[in-house]
């Protein structure tokens, strides 16, 4: 999961036969709650959150509805790729180009689910580091 500059916010690994549908309920709670002067820390987005049709999924919905987060994903069928398409090309970016980069992770050389998971969040800590330090 991404924000809207493409900094990823949560990363998980599933076994390739796992719809992403039956995972992101754990995706959502992964996600750490923004701490603020005052208050309690937001832990949902201002505006919506964006998806595609994977995600067009009765548990889904609830998932975001019981969180309180609007939701814009393209229905099964009925709407074309392209009306969203500008706003998820983002994850895609993100995902297909910034960690791709790393070697490691487009060829996944371990065995061991655990350790390719934290060369995930290594390349995910990279890319964090690399945007927020040229001011992105």
């Amino acid at each position: 999961m991404v924000d809207r500059g493409g900094i990823p916010l949560s990363a998980m690994t599933s076994a390739a036969n796992v719809n992403d549908s039956m995972v992101f309920e754990e995706l959502l709670d992964s996600i750490e709650p923004v701490k603020r002067s005052r208050g309690r820390p937001r832990k949902r987005p201002e505006k919506k959150l964006h998806a595609d049709k994977a995600y067009d999924d009765k548990k889904c919905a609830r998932a975001l509805k019981k969180r309180g987060i609007k939701r814009r994903i393209a229905r099964k069928k009925v709407e074309s790729s392209e009306k969203l398409g500008r706003h998820r090309w983002v994850v895609e970016w993100a995902l297909a180009s910034w960690l791709a980069k790393f070697r490691r992770l487009t060829i996944r050389y371990e065995r061991r689910d655990d350790i390719h998971e934290a060369f995930v969040l290594v390349g995910c800590s990279l890319i964090c580091f690399n945007r927020l330090s040229l001011g992105f």
